[in-house]
């Protein structure tokens, strides 16, 4: 099997409550989290009736699902959505990553060992290569691959029969996709952030399954902070359960949870201390904007990817950012929250923002 599957690109910073895919993520205990059937996923109603419908359509003609693509922003169920499609439909699950896949010959590799009815999950698919994209077009419609053997005047093409699969992609730039590829896609749906009430019912059961005595103010105040995003709520529910254990009788309630995300530095609107600094750069620098990312990136010297895919969404979903043809630019509810805070209201200096 190639050395692409199950490999994921590492260069981006990372944090606790970036959404983002960690290598604990990937240990037995959090896969034991993820729900292992459709009925049992929680939240993007309309994506899940979408799915369910065309999985069980496909299985009563005994035909492979349609190629799927979902995108929206990371640790929104994507991985989990493709685990539940491979089980629904009774296949095996084959896991890569876009940047993985160097070279044709690592695609070819894996679809070649695909049996019929088996899932290939490509993560981040808008990174794979041109070169390598392009042996996808024949594999998606016609279950095929060409390969070309020699050069020049000798060069001559055989095309080999994959059984059929279902490819599903994930993608969080669904406008760096090209559109041959794009339009290959028979099912394209979009995640969203998820409501309070649905995380409150994620972190009740992922708690169950933990065997952590979680109180239903503690869920809702977990629920509140972990920024609309399930991965992002398990990891803090693990915090507060290790804070609970220490500095508690074990029970995590609303005070626990305020107390051990305090020390993580998430305040009660699931701001990280990165996120407070973005704001107050805007609002303190360029008199609450509008300001380019270039140059709000240059003074917190951070990644611009890191703030336009880590920062910027939860953001923008609630109302604390807006984006103009001219720049970013804080909001009111932005200075509110700053100010209830108690963040400084001068610009801060070069030591502190980079800190």
């Amino acid at each position: 099997m190639s050395d692409s599957i199950l490999t994921y690109d590492s260069g981006q910073r990372q944090e606790l409550v970036s959404g983002a895919a960690l290598p604990a993520d990937t240990a037995p205990e959090i896969l034991s989290l993820r729900p292992r059937s459709i009925t049992d996923y929680v939240g993007q109603g309309e994506t899940v009736e979408t799915l369910s419908i065309a999985i069980q359509a496909a299985r009563k003609r005994n035909e492979p699902l349609d190629h799927v693509i979902f995108h929206g922003p990371p640790g929104l169920g994507k991985t989990t959505l493709a685990h539940i499609i491979a089980a629904e439909m009774g296949g095996r699950l084959t896991v890569t990553a876009g940047p993985a896949l160097e070279k044709g010959g690592d695609l070819i590799g894996i679809l070649t060992h695909l049996e019929e009815g088996d899932v290939l999950f490509v993560d981040e698919i808008h990174r794979t290569p041109r070169t390598v994209e392009e042996f996808l077009y024949p594999a998606m419609e016609d279950f095929a691959v060409d390969f070309v053997f020699d050069k020049g005047i000798h060069a001559r093409s055989h095309r080999y029969r994959l059984k059929p699969f279902t490819l599903v992609g994930a993608t969080t730039r669904v406008g760096s996709l090209s559109a041959p590829l794009r339009d290959r896609f028979g099912i394209f749906r979009s995640l969203h952030f998820y409501e309070e009430a649905d995380l409150v019912r994620i972190v009740t059961r992922s708690a169950s399954l933990l065997e952590i005595a979680i109180e239903p103010e503690g869920a809702e105040e977990l629920a509140r902070r972990s920024r609309g995003t399930p991965r992002i709520v398990n990891r803090l529910l693990k915090r507060v359960r290790d804070y609970a254990q220490v500095r508690g009788d074990g029970r995590v309630n609303r005070e626990t949870v305020r107390a051990a995300l305090s020390l993580e530095g998430i305040d009660q609107a699931g701001l990280t201390d990165l996120d407070r600094r973005y704001l107050s750069t805007i609002t303190a620098f360029y008199d609450g904007g509008p300001v380019g990312i270039e140059a709000i990136a240059a003074t917190l010297q951070e990644e611009t990817d890191t703030l336009v895919d880590v920062v910027e969404p939860y953001l923008l979903k609630i109302g604390f950012l807006v984006r103009t043809s001219s720049g970013r630019k804080a909001s009111s509810a932005a200075y509110d929250h700053l100010e209830h805070i108690n963040a400084p209201t001068v610009a801060p200096d070069k030591e502190t923002l980079c800190r």
